[in-house]
């Protein structure tokens, strides 16, 4: 699997403070990559250190292969969680003016920007004032002058921050239709639902240190717990149960189904499917697993012990 980027042995310290202590991940390609950790981890000096806005003190950072340098500016698109939007300019202006600044001049600036304004359905918004706009509308134009030079990378800091759920779907669709043309992005949220939605991959940082990294699908199996649902239709199956445990069961409905949770070992689902056929009706019957915020809270947690 080729990478976009790879973090190796980064040390960055503040005074006589590490903000990042010897974090090492690679960022595969064409891939949705969370960047996680709780408040004061280290994620916005990563982040900084990528932009090169920050260098690192210790270890190198590599932008397809070379060290990361200035010319791979242009390559990488930053849309931070506090917007900088010029408040008296006319959104118009400060559209192209930020157009401009990536490279981007006179009409195909204007094309690419007419493009996406009518996407995200707000044309009429160009000759207003940025102030007179809204958290969220000021959002979406910042969305679109960080994608609008079509970089390589792209790294999102909360960009679902100030959205209802109807415009934060409609951000949440554009960054899946970002990755299928090829682009790869840095997703860097305290939304865990968000990373179960769009991530491929995470790397979770606490106190400075990578403590938990890998695909989500991985993760998710690396922590779960063997509990299992099963709904019935029938409530009298504990005699049943020779192997595992049922955690809680409740009815349901008219029908009297009942839902329980069971644990159960390792390679003894089909004895215990088996037993439980012969006496009543397996309605469903599915694996659980952990959350990526139950993920999150656990090794944060135990990392902080």
């Amino acid at each position: 699997m080729e990478n976009i980027l790879e973090i190796k042995s980064v040390t960055k310290n503040y005074s006589s403070k590490k903000a990042i202590d010897n974090v090492s991940f690679d960022v595969p390609k064409g891939e949705v990559f969370g960047l996680l950790g709780p408040n004061g981890a280290g994620k916005t000096t990563l982040i900084r250190m990528i932009n090169q806005i920050t260098m690192p003190d210790e270890g190198e950072i590599l932008f397809e292969n070379e060290i990361l340098s200035e010319k791979h500016i242009p390559f990488v698109g930053y849309l931070p969680e506090e917007r900088g939007l010029y408040k008296k300019m006319k959104v118009g202006e400060v559209a192209l003016y930020l157009a401009e600044l990536k490279g981007l001049k006179g009409i195909e600036a204007r094309q690419r920007l007419d493009a996406w304004f009518e996407k995200f359905e707000i044309t009429e918004w160009w000759n207003k004032k940025v102030e007179e706009l809204s958290k969220g509308m000021q959002q979406k134009v910042q969305f679109i002058t960080t994608v609008l030079h079509n970089p390589r990378l792209l790294i999102f800091d909360e960009p679902f921050s100030g959205f209802d759920p109807l415009n934060a779907n409609l951000l949440k669709q554009e960054i899946l239709s970002l990755k299928e043309n090829g682009a790869t992005i840095i997703f860097s949220t305290h939304n865990m639902a968000s990373v179960e939605e769009i991530c491929d991959r995470i790397v979770l940082i606490n106190s400075a240190h990578n403590i938990l990294s890998g695909s989500v699908k991985e993760i998710k199996q690396r922590f779960k717990t063997n509990e299992y649902e099963m709904i019935t239709t029938s409530s009298e199956i504990e005699h049943l149960i020779t192997e595992g445990v049922i955690l809680k069961s409740k009815k349901q409905g008219k029908d009297s189904q009942t839902i329980s949770v069971l644990q159960i070992p390792q390679g003894k689902n089909a004895e215990l499917l088996s037993s439980i056929l012969k006496e009543t009706e397996i309605i469903s019957y599915k694996e659980i697993l952990p959350t990526m915020n139950d993920i999150f809270i656990h090794t944060v947690k135990t990392n902080n012990k």
